[in-house]
């Protein structure tokens, strides 16, 4: 197979073999569009570097810089971004050990972290999980960041003095909004006024297919940590390894991450990685077209068969938050398409504020499974 179209290599009998939990978490005559995972094989030299690692039994542990050599090359290459100090990044098990662990470096149990829902569930659990304080910043009406309430919520964390950090997601999941350089410049000054500090999860990055600005390059985010992986845009989510990326203002602060935490990427994962930022970017380029063309798919498929539903089409991940609100399944439509249609999408609720009414559809299948979820969630309402 040439991999020119990674969604295009694979059917749902080859699929339903995958032990993963994207098939196993679901009934078998369910078709599963809900956790972010994609529905493709690996790129070739991915799949020959960890063969290649097996047979010469290099199991060991991980070392090496060689996976922030390859994201600083992919950033210049990508996105003109020049600014990874491969000395001021760090090796962790996964994003949200990541931005744990960065949160760690920056505040003490019991002190606020800022979220913009709705937003990646896991946000809100691994904060808490940290002994941090939720205080939500909503997206605007819009889907965007809304500066305001971000104001907002940075007096109200801030306001008895306690060191107050903002966990941004640029793209954002679930809403695939990829954050514009004047809003993110507005971001910058608003911390820079209120002394926050942020930490950014830059997984879906690799997606964008133009205009994605990395956080660290908009002037005033010297001291921020951006946490960034492979694993969302080559499917690399079983092959555990991330990087923490600190600002020239945070490098200090990342020399106090403790030694233990680089014990928790996989060997494999930091080879996995390596070579896609090193040499995955031909079947990046693939993948962009595939899941361009999907877009264009859902568009459609939601008119015909969902017409009440609408959903921005915003090209940040391969994720669709979809309003469902006027087609009268109640707060939580995905247990509708679950139990009527047969198809999983991700409830809207574990979102936070602003998820009620609301589904995450996975886009990353093919285009005969995408129509078939989509005849049948049509059925629901029918």
């Amino acid at each position: 197979m040439s991999h020119m179209h990674p969604l295009r290599d694979l059917n749902l009998a080859d699929l339903r073999r995958r032990t993963s939990i994207k098939w196993q978490a679901v009934d078998a005559d369910v078709l599963p569009l809900w956790i972010a995972e994609m529905d493709v094989l690996p790129a070739d030299p991915i799949i020959r570097a960890i063969t290649m690692a097996m047979v010469d039994g290099d199991t060991g542990y991980p070392s090496g810089s060689g996976y922030a050599e390859a994201y600083a090359e992919f950033a210049v290459d990508r996105w003109g971004w020049t600014g990874v100090d491969v000395e001021a990044t760090a090796l962790v098990a996964d994003v949200m050990t990541g931005i744990v662990e960065a949160i760690g470096l920056v505040s003490e149990p019991g002190d606020p972290v800022v979220l913009n829902p709705p937003v990646y569930p896991p946000f809100f659990g691994f904060t808490e999980h940290a002994r941090r304080e939720v205080v939500e910043a909503p997206l605007g009406t819009d889907g965007r960041l809304d500066l305001d309430a971000i104001e907002a919520a940075f007096i109200h964390a801030g306001r008895d003095g306690r060191p107050v950090t903002y966990v941004l997601c640029n793209p954002h999941n679930p809403t695939a909004v990829v954050h514009t350089a004047e809003e993110l410049a507005g971001v910058a000054q608003l911390v820079g006024t209120y002394r926050v500090r942020v930490v950014v999860d830059e997984i879906h990055a690799p997606l964008v297919p133009t205009g994605f600005v990395p956080y660290l390059s908009v002037p005033g985010a010297s001291d921020a940590f951006s946490v960034v992986s492979a694993s969302k845009a080559w499917n690399l989510a079983g092959l555990k390894a991330a990087l923490l990326v600190a600002g020239p203002d945070a490098a200090g602060d990342l020399a106090r991450l403790p030694e233990v935490v680089s014990h928790g990427p996989s060997h494999f994962g930091a080879i996995a990685h390596t070579t896609a930022f090193g040499e995955g970017r031909p079947w990046l380029d693939g993948l962009h077209a595939d899941l361009a063309d999907n877009r264009t798919m859902l568009a459609d498929l939601l008119a015909t068969h969902l017409p009440g539903a609408s959903w921005a089409g915003a090209p940040g991940t391969f994720l669709a938050w979809i309003d469902c609100r006027s087609l009268g399944l109640g707060d939580d439509p995905a247990q509708a398409f679950l139990d009527r249609g047969r198809v999983a999408v991700n409830s809207g609720l574990p979102f936070g504020t602003g998820g009620v009414g609301h589904v995450r559809l996975n886009y990353a299948t093919t285009p005969a499974i995408l129509t078939e979820a989509l005849e049948r969630m049509g059925r629901v309402i029918a």
